[in-house]
């Protein structure tokens, strides 16, 4: 019987320069191979050699390409993969030199964004961000190209795009482009609705596999996609999430971000980030349990900055405390709280401590509401935090205290009924 998954034999290649501190090395290498897993990748070997500077020409040294030949050939492996995107001369050049496919971690997470992606608009910003990669590479790419569509780094526009002419694909970029263009129009058109019934929007941000689509699921009682990998979420998904006052509110799952993410790799997942931009607030999953959380935390406040939403209000969620790192200590310097996403006790807190961050954005009211208006007490339980209501039965009158986000249209039909 055979097996559902081929995994493909790997060798990855690391070169540390003086720019890179041994730790900050080995977790980026560790990073790596947790990429190639997830690509479906076995790795065999890891091959890591330190210099002044990378090879202009082959990336490591001379001795060391013959090694990893003589490597290669020993292990039987059908893929090399660099931890730093290459320059088109230095696949070519590797390719000559090692006779076997040659990709790097741009083009690694490229393919893993291919096997993710689910909508139409994912699947068209891989697309696009593969091509925009490829089309300074074609040159001496001849025999790696009649293998795509097999292989980790060779998912996604296929083989006939990349086996025509420069010329081809320019024209399937702007095509693409023009679609991509249709589908923003349409977000946003539903991000005006929204904006328009102005609910309060939270965001889920955080290094990739953070547990984001877990907390996200449980919150909002939603069904996005949780793996413990890499990217298992691409698409961005939003779905309601009610505080425990009552209070409506949406919630988004975005895509994890990673260090030294390409700038293609940022415009693959833009309708993410576009999510994140029109967010009310913020929660920054850290996944505790990672020996690495400090660099991965400074690595999305550093991205978050790149995409200046930094104004936007955050909440730091320490995630997974039940299997924190013994080195752990919290850095954040916004609000925080720890959680772990399966207990139900560390979720109600999570959201109480939403629903305290939102209060401090809204304004305080307290009127008195006739027991006919109906339908202007039931937006006050959805769309404010209502903190006390009480019935007078002598006046027939509602006296409700609470708060309410400042430019929401419910003040102007609140005035009339204001206890002075």
């Amino acid at each position: 019987m055979e097996k559902n998954t081929q995994y493909e034999k790997v060798i990855l290649v690391g070169c540390q320069t003086p720019a890179d501190d041994d730790l900050r090395f080995q977790y980026s290498m560790e990073e790596l191979e947790s990429l190639t897993k997830t690509a479906k990748g076995e790795v065999k070997s890891a091959i890591i050699q330190k210099r002044a500077r990378i090879h202009p020409s082959t990336y490591i040294g001379k001795g060391k390409v013959e090694e990893i030949h003589a490597l290669k050939e020993e292990l039987e492996v059908g893929l090399i993969i660099f931890n730093d995107e290459l320059s088109p001369s230095q696949i070519r050049n590797l390719s000559a030199s090692l006779e076997v496919r040659i990709i790097d971690r741009t083009q690694l997470i490229l393919d893993i964004f291919a096997q993710r992606a689910r909508s139409k608009e994912g699947k068209l910003q891989v697309e696009l961000a593969q091509l925009q990669y490829l089309l300074p590479r074609l040159g001496g790419q001849g025999t790696s190209l009649s293998r795509l569509g097999a292989g980790i780094g060779t998912r996604g526009p296929g083989e006939t795009q990349l086996e025509t002419d420069r010329r081809h694909i320019r024209r399937r970029i702007d095509d693409i482009k023009s679609q991509l263009e249709v589908v923003v129009q349409h977000r946003e058109r539903y991000r005006e609705r929204r904006k328009k019934n102005k609910a309060f929007q939270v965001a889920l941000v955080g290094y990739t596999n953070a547990g984001k689509s877990t907390l996200f699921n449980r919150l909002a009682e939603a069904d996005s996609f949780e793996e413990d990998q890499l990217f298992a979420t691409l698409d961005p998904m939003t779905r309601k999430l009610i505080l425990p006052s009552g209070f409506l509110s949406l919630l988004t799952d975005t895509v994890g971000f990673i260090q030294d993410l390409p700038t293609a790799l940022i415009a693959a997942f833009r309708s993410t980030l576009e999510e994140v931009r029109e967010a009310d607030l913020l929660l920054h999953v850290v996944d505790m349990s990672n020996q690495d959380y400090f660099s991965h935390e400074k690595t999305v406040n550093k991205l978050l900055t790149d995409l200046d939403v930094q104004q936007i209000p955050q909440i730091t969620v320490y995630n997974k405390r039940d299997e924190k790192h013994p080195d752990f200590v919290p850095t954040a310097n916004t609000e925080a709280i720890f959680t772990n996403a399966f207990d139900e006790g560390d979720r109600l807190n999570l959201k109480r401590k939403i629903e305290e961050t939102l209060i401090k954005m809204m304004d305080p009211y307290h009127v008195k509401i006739p027991s006919t208006e109906g339908k202007l007490l039931s937006q006050l339980k959805n769309e404010t935090i209502l903190r006390e209501l009480s019935f007078q039965e002598d006046k027939e009158l509602y006296s409700c205290k609470g708060y309410a986000l400042r430019d929401h249209q419910i003040f102007g039909q609140l005035n009339k009924y204001t206890d002075r």
